[in-house]
């Protein structure tokens, strides 16, 4: 039994009522509970995907990933266990406030909370209401999205997730950084969404380049570009990348890290999937905007 897929992930920001705005004004998610310390924001029929709470980091705070059920849980936290890693069990009061079964608690090596849970809150009877124009996000078994995790030791950091966790490796971009720098950034999988994780030595301040929502038609996207667009958040144009065939953009959230806005991904079948290499990150657009006059 492993990992079925991201369930949520939840940010530590500092302006609470800019990502209230920005989470549904501008990426049409639907705002299931706020206060003026925080926030819940759901995608579908989940009570709630991603949450916002008050805190001086502007960064992400945690991620939870979702197993199937008790048996699945018990074993990775066995499995955890087995590779020497400190699990917490039976927190009560932490699955409550996730709306949860059952969860277990951990760190990746370099520090980041992780939470690994079964049994999340469904509403269907409350419909999921757009907060902008959008027509709905692709979940389900592919959970919420991605994340590109920035970390000191990459390699490192590849062999827990790969090697503990049970995420597959996708394939591998050798992103050019400057003339004489190139950083691999290694793309893992979990089930048929291309990658639910990636992982890079970027040089940056923050625990993720950027996290990816996926609309459900390319004008879910447009109409995106052009509200962000109208903001002057946009960090990158619209383009396509080579490895996933993901036509997206990419703009600056309010705590100054990224969000990709996605469309028309293609998917990985183990059966036939084999691991590849890229030289580029887009097969043309996804010109950065960042740092221009």
């Amino acid at each position: 039994m492993s990992i079925k897929s991201l369930g949520y992930m939840g940010f530590s920001v500092k302006d609470v009522p800019a990502w209230r705005s920005f989470m549904t004004q501008k990426l049409g998610l639907m705002e299931a509970a706020a206060t003026d310390e925080g926030a819940l924001f759901r995608l579908d029929s989940r009570a709630w995907r991603i949450a916002v709470q008050r805190g001086e980091t502007d960064d992400l705070a945690y991620t939870g990933y979702e197993v199937a059920d008790a048996a699945a849980l018990a074993q990775m936290a066995e499995r955890l266990r087995q590779a020497g890693i400190d699990v917490v069990t039976g927190d009560v009061e932490l699955a409550k406030r996730r709306g949860v079964m059952g969860l277990i608690s951990f760190a990746d090596p370099f520090g980041l909370p992780l939470e690994i849970y079964y049994g999340a809150s469904e509403v269907f009877e409350q419909p999921f209401m757009p907060g902008a124009a959008v027509s709905g996000f692709l979940t389900g078994e592919q959970g919420l999205g991605h994340f590109v995790r920035c970390v000191p030791d990459s390699e490192k950091a590849l062999a827990f997730y790969t090697q503990v966790l049970g995420f597959q490796l996708s394939d591998i971009i050798d992103i050019k950084m400057g003339p004489d720098v190139t950083v691999p950034a290694y793309f893992l999988h979990c089930n048929e969404r291309h990658h639910t994780l990636a992982i890079a030595a970027f040089p940056l301040p923050k625990r993720i380049h950027h996290f990816l929502v996926q609309g459900l038609t390319l004008d879910d996207v447009g109409y995106a570009y052009d509200r962000l667009d109208a903001a002057d958040k946009i960090t990158s144009t619209l383009g396509r990348h080579t490895n996933d065939h993901m036509f997206s953009f990419y703009a600056e959230t309010p705590s100054g890290f990224e969000v990709e806005f996605g469309w028309g991904a293609r998917e990985v079948d183990d059966r036939s999937w084999v691991v590849t290499r890229h030289d580029r990150t887009a097969m043309w657009g996804h010109k950065s905007l960042r740092n221009k006059a």
